[in-house]
C-alpha cells in the first residue's frame, strides 16, 4: 500500500536568528538598523504573525530577508519568478540580511508568495503576459481590485506568504475582504502568513501574533498599545479637532 505523506500544519518557518559572525559590516545597511545591533531572534508559534511599527524601523527589511530565506525575489514574487524586472521599483533593499540569518523549519516549505505593494504591477504585468489571452488579467482592474484578485488566485494554497503592507491600495471595505481571505487561509491550516501593516483593521485579525518593531527589537503588543490604533481612535472621537490640533503641532 502506498503511504500518504503527512502534511504538518503551519507554521513551517519556526524560528530565525541573526548569526553575528556572518555580519560583514555592522555599520552598513541593513546591519546598522537598531533592532539588529544586538542579538536578534524571532520565533513563529502561530500561522499568522503581524508586525507593526513606524516607517524606518526595518519592517520591510526584515520581511525581505525572510523572503530570500524562503527562496523568493527580495523585490516580490514567488518561487521561480526571479526573471521579473523590478528595476523601476527597487531601492536599498534588505535581501542581503538573509546572508546572516539562520532559520529553523518544520518542514521547510518554499511554496507561496512575497507580496510587495511597490512591485506588484511589475509582477502582475509579467503574470498577465505569460498567461496570454486566458491569463489572470490583474491589470485591467482598479488598483485595489487587482490586489484582491491576485490574493484570491495566488494565496489559497499550501505555502508561506509574506505581505508587506497589503493595505496600500485597499479601502477599509476592501481591507475587510482581505481579512476574510486571511480567515480562509487560516482555516486551510497549511498557510503561514507573515505580514507588516499600518492598518489597524488588519492588525485586529483574531488569533494572530501581533509584534511591535522598535529600535529595541520586536515585542508582543496589543492593538490598543499601538500608536496606529491610538491615533485612529482620537480621530474618530472628534475628527475636526484632531486634524486641527495635528496641523498646529
Amino acid at each position: 500500500m502506498r503511504r500518504t505523506q503527512t502534511r504538518l500544519p503551519a507554521p513551517y518557518l519556526r524560528r530565525i536568528w541573526l548569526d553575528r559572525e556572518a555580519v560583514p559590516d555592522p555599520e552598513a545597511y541593513p546591519w546598522c538598523l537598531p533592532f539588529l545591533r544586538e542579538a536578534f531572534e524571532l520565533s513563529f508559534d502561530r500561522p499568522i504573525t503581524i508586525i507593526v511599527g513606524e516607517n524606518g524601523t526595518g519592517k520591510s527589511t526584515l520581511l525581505e530577508g525572510i523572503a530570500v530565506l524562503a527562496g523568493y525575489d527580495e523585490a516580490g514574487g514567488g518561487k521561480g519568478y526571479r526573471p521579473v524586472d523590478h528595476s523601476l521599483a527597487r531601492e536599498a533593499m534588505g535581501g542581503r540580511l538573509s546572508s546572516a540569518l539562520k532559520a529553523s523549519w518544520l518542514p521547510k516549505v518554499t511554496d507561496g508568495w512575497f507580496f510587495r505593494a511597490e512591485s506588484f504591477f511589475s509582477v502582475a504585468r509579467y503574470l498577465d503576459a505569460v498567461g496570454g489571452a486566458d491569463g489572470p488579467d490583474f491589470l485591467s482592474h482598479s488598483h485595489g481590485e487587482g490586489f484582491l484578485r491576485f490574493f484570491e488566485q495566488r494565496c489559497q494554497r499550501r505555502g508561506i506568504f509574506i505581505f508587506d503592507e497589503p493595505e496600500s491600495a485597499l479601502s477599509p471595505a476592501r481591507q475587510i475582504a482581505f481579512l476574510k481571505l486571511l480567515r480562509r487561509m487560516d482555516r486551510l491550516g497549511q498557510c503561514q502568513v507573515i505580514m507588516a501593516t499600518h492598518a489597524p483593521i488588519l492588525m485586529a485579525y483574531p488569533g494572530a501574533r501581533l509584534l511591535g518593531l522598535t529600535k529595541y527589537g520586536l515585542a508582543p503588543v496589543t492593538i490598543e498599545q499601538t500608536q496606529h490604533f491610538r491615533l485612529i481612535r482620537e480621530f474618530c472621537l472628534d475628527p475636526a479637532t484632531f486634524v486641527e490640533t495635528m496641523m498646529e503641532e
